[in-house]
């Protein structure tokens, strides 16, 4: 029975028995008028579109909630609007933030209430989500989600099939051991690809992050901060000296360029200009979907001399954050739409379509090997966390992170531009780290 159409016809015939009545005829409406759910975000243009379809098809699909979006080109522009704020009933009911702002509950800004509290409320049932509780993305230190886990997303190595054809290089796959990958990277240097045999826009996340992590060292003391007491703490030890050392050099002979903080090495990329590209999995939607780019996918290097099979990276990326005061009509209404997000054919479309990682477990279930076809190892790479990841990949909590991610990226920069040798720019790093940690937020 369609109730919304007996309220439509019971407001119908009063607007016919009463219609003297102005006041009752202009408030009839709001009876059963659709419940706003505003969404702010700063997706890339491809992941932007995808999540417009999904949202338009929300939209059509019911009438009782109608979610609008707002796009920011990144998240220091929707965070800076947010503080712009006063009030909570000028909040957008649900926000995209980045995981690293947000290590733990005590963390949260004033405007975010946990997800966890909210699906309390409201829970999405039948779902099983793809991450467990165990890996530290979007949850507290109880496994619980402080946010819906929507944008996770890995490091990975994207490669040019073509280039590595054209430098005469077979199998025309990266080699995932640095060294191996270098001899690669001069021959493709000298064969079709010296302007741009290598680059990347994920610096930290390569050179510090997952270079513990891929070769299954600890990031930072204290179990990565994720230990009961005690501070993390940072040893740079010989293994990064060497690897900066040794991307310092590549920057040097030409073989890298120097990464880029921007959309410039993921468009050059693109645009078939470079070989090798170190970035986001979010950008294979991208990639995918780029006429004239024959490319594939592999897992980011590692050092045989330090672990014989390299471990997973660390999961990170940006959820979808409730804000707090909303009313509970609004609180339900926000409810219906993730749930309407994590139903399998909406989960599956967005992961197969972006390159996030899946939302559910259904929705890698439910990838056939067709899509996955072109994509190297793209699947054995998302496998690896449809079980509990434990030991150093699991995640890291580090006090005031966002400030040392961005003085790590400075450093690195610094070191790349062949300013400071590589001993002296990790030393100063763990230093500062150290100082950062202990500052106010």
């Amino acid at each position: 029975m369609n109730l919304n159409w007996i309220q439509a016809a019971s407001c119908h015939g009063r607007r016919l028995a009463w219609g003297a009545a102005g006041a009752i005829l202009l408030s009839c409406p709001a009876a059963y008028a659709a419940t706003d759910v505003q969404v702010w975000h700063f997706l890339n243009p491809h992941n932007r579109d995808v999540f417009e379809k999904l949202v338009k098809d929300f939209n059509k699909s019911q009438d009782g909630v109608k979610v609008k979006l707002k796009a920011f080109d990144n998240d220091a522009d929707l965070e800076t609007a947010m503080a712009g704020i006063k009030t909570a009933d000028q909040r957008p009911q649900l926000i995209q933030l980045d995981d690293e702002r947000v290590r733990t509950e005590a963390d949260l800004p004033k405007y975010i209430q946990p997800m966890y509290v909210m699906l309390g409320k409201h829970p999405i049932k039948n779902v099983k989500w793809f991450l467990s509780d165990t890996n530290t993305f979007v949850r507290d230190s109880k496994g619980r989600l402080l946010a819906f886990p929507y944008m996770a997303e890995v490091p990975v190595m994207y490669y040019n099939i073509e280039s590595f054809k054209k430098a005469g290089l077979n199998p025309t796959v990266p080699d995932r051991a640095w060294s191996g990958l270098q001899a690669q990277l001069v021959t493709l240097a000298n064969n079709g690809s010296r302007k741009c045999p290598l680059t990347s826009d994920q610096s930290v996340s390569v050179n510090l992050e997952n270079l513990a992590a891929v070769n299954n060292q600890l990031f930072a003391g204290n179990d990565n901060g994720l230990g009961a007491k005690g501070k993390p703490g940072f040893s740079f030890d010989v293994v990064y000296i060497r690897h900066l050392s040794l991307m310092i050099s590549w920057v040097r002979s030409e073989i890298m360029v120097k990464p880029a903080h921007n959309a410039q090495a993921t468009k050059r990329f693109a645009n078939n200009e470079c070989a090798v590209l170190t970035s986001k999995s979010s950008n294979l939607g991208w990639f995918n979907d780029t006429r004239n780019l024959n490319f594939s996918v592999s897992g980011l290097p590692y050092y045989p001399e330090v672990t014989a099979k390299p471990g997973a990276p660390f999961v990170s990326g940006a959820g979808l954050w409730a804000t707090a005061g909303q009313t509970k009509d609004s609180e339900a209404a926000s409810a219906r739409f993730l749930d309407y997000l994590a139903q399998a054919d909406n989960a599956t479309r967005w992961y197969q379509q972006t390159g996030f990682l899946p939302l559910t477990q259904q929705a890698f279930s439910d990838t056939g090997s067709g899509y996955y076809k072109n994509l190297g190892d793209w699947q054995n790479l998302v496998a690896v966390y449809s079980k509990p990841i434990s030991g150093n990949s699991r995640g890291f909590r580090i006090d005031n992170y966002p400030r040392i991610r961005a003085m790590f990226r400075d450093t690195l920069d610094d070191a790349l531009a062949g300013n400071k040798p590589a001993v002296t720019a990790l030393k100063t790093a763990a230093a500062e780290a150290t100082k950062l940690m202990q500052a106010k937020k």
